[in-house]
């Protein structure tokens, strides 16, 4: 299963593209995650793959707040069933509208502060790197 991130804007820092080249560098045997920086809102909308075809996961301050177990459980149920690619919005600074969120099968928060889409980007390949090692049977540190 394939994991694609749709984000708007590019993270612009050394510091933090290295810490997303990290991250998914050792998710590749894991879950292999594929970052796609578009330059607005509603060419996120336009690429995300349509919810017949998969999981649209919506990153939201509105969305269910989840443990990393939780997140794992999902993929790991997604995966079971045999789906091929799970998108993540990650919108700009004005966020997603209900339509966004009521076509997503998940709507996900990182917090309910409102952060910056560079450190959402960042927070959301680290977390899928994490959920990948629970699934992949890994110890975690905080269990």
């Amino acid at each position: 299963m394939r994991l694609r991130i749709l984000a708007v804007g590019k993270l612009k820092q050394a510091g933090l593209e290295a810490l997303v080249s990290d991250y998914s560098k050792r998710s590749r045997s894991l879950l292999p995650i594929e970052l796609v920086h578009l330059r607005e809102l509603a060419i996120v909308r336009q690429r995300a793959q349509p919810s017949t075809e998969g999981p649209r996961v919506v990153l939201d301050e509105r969305g269910e707040q989840i443990t990393t177990e939780t997140l794992a459980a999902w993929l790991g149920d997604w995966r079971e069933r045999g789906t091929r690619q799970v998108d993540f919005l990650i919108g700009d600074a004005h966020g997603f509208d209900e339509r966004d969120r009521e076509a997503a099968q998940r709507v996900m928060a990182l917090s309910r502060l409102t952060l910056p889409h560079r450190l959402a980007q960042v927070l959301l390949v680290e977390q899928l790197y994490r959920a990948g090692t629970i699934l992949a049977g890994h110890p975690y540190h905080h269990r």
